[in-house]
């Protein structure tokens, strides 16, 4: 088995194939800022239930809720790429202990 051998194994094409960026979708912002609304909602009336007054709530739910869904975007994109490159990294790593622990126990067992 020779050095080149090792890396072209299928699970390195696996994680070499998959350098494509992560994608926010629609649906999940939607999701997202209808979930950030109805907290912010529910808060609101927590807070009208208890005797403290109310400010602006419409426009606080709003924004809470666009607020929601820009957090998922950032998460979707920015997050799910450092995931990705993490756990390449940690593949590499294994990867290369690995192939040395082959390359050493193949020389120890031929002296």
């Amino acid at each position: 088995m020779g050095f080149a051998d090792f890396f072209n194994t299928e699970q390195s094409q696996e994680f070499y194939d998959s350098d494509a960026p992560h994608k926010a979708t629609l649906s999940h912002e939607l999701l997202g800022g209808a979930v950030a609304f109805e907290a912010a909602k529910a808060y609101e009336d927590h807070c009208a239930k208890n005797g403290k007054p109310d400010n602006h709530a419409l426009a606080k739910e709003l924004f809470a809720g666009f607020a929601g869904a820009a957090l998922d975007r950032v998460v979707e994109t920015k997050g799910a790429d450092a995931w990705s490159d993490h756990q390449r990294k940690k593949a590499r790593e294994h990867a290369t202990e690995t192939f040395t622990e082959e390359v050493y126990v193949q020389q120890q067992d031929q002296y």
